[in-house]
């Protein structure tokens, strides 16, 4: 199954189901960008709009892609603000439809599913203005080296999607090759005193 009709099942259950990682990169996201300013928001990979109902309050305008239909209703039926547009995109090729004028851009949930990491940070670098923030959420690589991807149960049994392990190493090293300062690095551990980090964030700023 690919990954675009794995998500349009998910989208039924995606809010309700029982899901950790889901309700951490919520309440963190909420928490790394509370005192960071920005504008025009472009959100890769927006989902159900979990994330894009808080963006709206804080945001003047946000772009909201994904390249799942049925996540995108799910997250039209929830929000209805005037500063939101969603639009349906494959982010793997050219950011044609995009403007170039964001001052943050973000990736919740999806760097696991994309091989190439430089060709993600490149486009986004080139839809910031200059100061502008690229912030990433992401399953650990720790969590990944135990087995841990994203997947969910259907009527027809348990569904796993495809997904590609990103080192810490990677990630830095994306950035620096597309000009990008890190700013904040933050590992999100589970109340529970598990010593696996459930999630990593990333703050980026364009230099």
């Amino acid at each position: 199954m690919s990954i675009e009709k794995a998500y349009d099942q998910w989208s039924s259950q995606y809010d309700s189901n029982k899901n950790k990682t889901r309700d951490m990169d919520q309440k963190l996201t909420r928490e790394v960008l509370e005192n960071t300013e920005f504008g025009f928001v472009l959100e890769l990979g927006c989902g159900t709009g979990k994330n894009t109902s808080w963006f709206q309050t804080k945001a003047e305008k946000i772009l909201a892609v994904d390249f799942s239909d049925e996540m995108l209703k799910m997250a039209k039926k929830k929000i209805t603000s005037n500063n939101v547009s969603f639009l349906k995109a494959d982010i793997t090729k050219t950011w044609d439809w995009a403007s170039g004028n964001f001052e943050l851009v973000t990736c919740n949930l999806i760097l696991e599913h994309i091989k190439d990491l430089n060709f993600i940070f490149c486009l986004a670098n080139n839809q910031l203005k200059a100061g502008g923030y690229f912030f990433i959420s992401e399953l650990h690589p720790f969590k990944q080296y135990l087995g841990s991807k994203a997947r969910f149960d259907s009527e027809e049994g348990k569904v796993e999607l495809e997904t590609f392990t990103h080192h810490i190493s990677e990630f830095l090293e994306a950035a620096d090759s597309t000009g990008f300062q890190l700013k904040k690095l933050n590992e999100w551990f589970d109340e529970d005193g598990n010593q696996t980090p459930r999630i990593l964030s990333l703050l980026f700023q364009k230099t």
